[in-house]
């Protein structure tokens, strides 16, 4: 979270990745807990896999929001959009070529009683939950994030034009 606070100048990204990435893992875990698997050191092992193929999916949508603020006209939820539609085509074929690939480890080995079928599970998982949070989950709370911050700035700044003081 510090690394994305620094490398975008602000820490609501930050906070806006982590909570992707609480929302990856505990569905991952949660879907694991319902089918009544064994979570093995191969299972956190894909968790952790998960983890990073998340951040790094989020760093992606969030980089071409941050390059497009100061060249795109428009509110943050329309440079958002817009973002994460320049972002689409490389998100869903990066997703899919690893969704084909892990789909295919976890059919050679489901029902081998083989760690590598949980790894493949937790990671299959995580790569399709991974791929929409980092459009439907961390972009909205970024959008929310700032604009309670935005809101919160105006409205107890009386100095500002047609902004009212709030008083204790």
């Amino acid at each position: 979270m510090l690394f994305r606070s620094w490398r975008f100048k602000q820490f609501l990204y930050g906070i806006a990745a982590v909570v992707a990435l609480f929302h990856d893992v505990i569905l991952t875990l949660g879907l694991i807990s319902i089918l009544d698997m064994e979570i093995t050191l191969a299972v956190v092992a894909g968790l952790l896999a998960i983890v990073g193929y998340s951040l790094n999916d989020t760093i992606v949508v969030f980089d071409r929001v941050r390059e497009n603020l100061p060249r795109m006209q428009g509110s943050l939820s329309d440079i958002i959009d817009r973002s994460i539609n320049q972002c689409l085509s490389r998100t869903l074929l990066t997703s899919m070529t690893t969704i084909i690939s892990v789909a295919l480890l976890l059919a050679l080995y489901v029902g081998t009683g083989n760690v590598i079928e949980g790894f493949a599970f937790a990671l299959l998982v995580g790569v399709v939950v991974g791929t929409y949070s980092s459009m439907f989950i961390a972009s909205p709370v970024l959008l929310w994030l700032e604009s309670r911050r935005q809101h919160g700035l105006g409205a107890d700044d009386p100095t500002k034009k047609g902004s009212k003081a709030v008083s204790a």
